[in-house]
């Protein structure tokens, strides 16, 4: 029962609303411009708003989801958390290396936030007022991304959140962190693009 709720997990996440809603609208596969990561913000390139705007939300309903179904409907035995806990990781390395798209996928941010809100709305209001607080201050995406990751599992301990459920988060914060590499070299060298500004640099996607 376990693996079955893990591997859905993953299959769903693997599923790529980027490329889904390009698909929809007509647009170009969202692996063949900008920064070639099929997440909302290289959507966003397209000129379709709305396109984006669903893939914003299509990848963190999937995230939310898969950790719901594992919430209300996985067995409540002594295993119970460990599951929900493997069923956070699955989903949203699902995304990151979806079997649907030869394991290259998006940053996992907008998956990560439907995640933390399945987990505790607290904490996903948390992670997202993060984001907003340091996006409207510093006008770099990448930087609220990686500040929201890593204050979710402090959130999330100071929140009294089960141990399994803050080193799950943990985890996924390191993942993000590391998926944003390019951003990190992009901002301490000050080449990273700030939000609403267009760059030739196309490296600051992190959906």
């Amino acid at each position: 029962m376990t693996l079955v709720f893990v591997v859905c997990a993953y299959l769903l996440g693997s599923v790529s609303f980027a490329v889904l809603m390009s698909k929809a609208f007509g647009l170009p596969d969202p692996r063949t411009y900008g920064s070639n990561n099929p997440g909302a913000t290289n959507v966003l390139r397209s000129g379709k708003k709305a396109a984006a705007v669903l893939t914003l939300l299509g990848d963190a309903a999937k995230g939310w989801l898969a950790v719901w179904l594992a919430q209300h409907f996985a067995p409540q035995d002594e295993n119970y958390l460990v599951l929900v806990a493997a069923v956070v990781l699955a989903v949203f390395l699902g995304h990151v290396f979806p079997v649907f798209l030869r394991f290259k996928g998006g940053k996992g941010v907008a998956t990560a936030l439907g995640v933390l809100l399945a987990l505790s709305g607290w904490l996903g209001l948390a992670a997202l007022a993060t984001w907003l607080l340091v996006a409207r201050v510093f006008r770099y995406s990448s930087l609220a991304a990686l500040s929201a990751a890593v204050g979710a599992p402090i959130y999330a301990m100071l929140l009294g959140l089960p141990r399994e459920w803050v080193l799950a988060s943990g985890i996924m914060s390191l993942l993000l962190v590391w998926r944003h590499k390019k951003n990190i070299r992009n901002l301490l060298a000050g080449k990273e693009s700030k939000i609403g500004k267009k760059s030739e640099d196309q490296s600051a996607d992190n959906a």
